[in-house]
């Protein structure tokens, strides 16, 4: 998919958790071949150009484009399968896969494991017994630091942001760069629920904190290109012990 996953898988030595791990590569680089825009003869990219029809495609692509299509009604159209008039769902394909992963390993008795797809995560369970995870959500505008960091258990962690890719995620509106926020994350407990959703909410700008406050299970923390950070009132619960600064950097740093 472009970006690098990894696995942490904690705790005793399941049975059969070296097996479900390997099953856990082979359905991600699966996904990559259906869904990859990059790849000609993906389904996804056979689909777009009109080489092939929903039905004759894998369950999975009709599955994800309705949950593409739920992330639009909730989002208001924020959220959009096809940027600039093509049909691409990446914006939901890594987190749906990531947590599909996840479920994998604890179906097979991986209660306690970590799987990350280029920075968005899936906790299950703890870290060690009695510890929660902890994540630390990366600084936009200091190479290797943290702005925040959250912990708990079975949670979700997204960020959109343009410290990697710079102005990738565009208003579909006014199909310009979304450019009033640096990076905004959501906390939740799926996946795939929240890598969508943060997507359309950085693309709202200002406008993503009344949205992300109203979403029942999901809790954010912004911070905007002038380097103010925000957050909504039950994301604290996830920083016990840490205060969280108004100012990321001066807006003329």
């Amino acid at each position: 998919m472009g970006t690098v996953f990894s696995f942490d898988v904690r705790g005793g030595p399941a049975p059969e958790a070296g097996q479900a791990l390997a099953g856990a590569v082979e359905w991600l680089h699966r996904v990559d071949a259906v869904f990859s825009t990059y790849r000609r003869d993906s389904q996804i990219s056979r689909l777009d150009r009109g080489e092939t029809t929903l039905s004759d495609c894998d369950p999975e692509v009709r599955e994800v484009l309705e949950l593409c299509g739920e992330a639009a009604r909730t989002t208001g159209g924020w959220f959009t399968a096809y940027p600039g008039g093509r049909l691409d769902p990446s914006a939901m394909v890594k987190g749906w896969a990531v947590e599909r992963a996840s479920q994998l390993l604890y179906e097979a008795g991986a209660r306690d494991h970590m799987v990350n797809g280029g920075g968005d995560i899936q906790c299950r369970g703890e870290s060690a017994p009695g510890r929660r995870w902890r994540i630390g959500i990366a600084h936009p505008f200091r190479p290797d630091g943290l702005a925040a960091v959250v912990d708990g258990t079975d949670l979700a962690v997204a960020t959109s942001g343009t410290a990697e890719r710079g102005h990738h995620i565009v208003n579909p509106n006014t199909g310009a760069p979304a450019a009033e926020l640096a990076s905004l994350t959501l906390v939740g407990r799926h996946l795939t629920e929240v890598d969508a959703l943060a997507t359309a909410a950085f693309a709202m700008g200002d406008a993503a904190r009344a949205f992300a406050g109203a979403q029942d299970g999901v809790e954010a923390y912004a911070v905007t290109a002038a380097g103010r950070a925000w957050w909504t009132s039950g994301f604290t619960a996830h920083c016990p012990g840490l205060r969280l600064e108004a100012w990321v950097r001066a807006p003329s740093a």
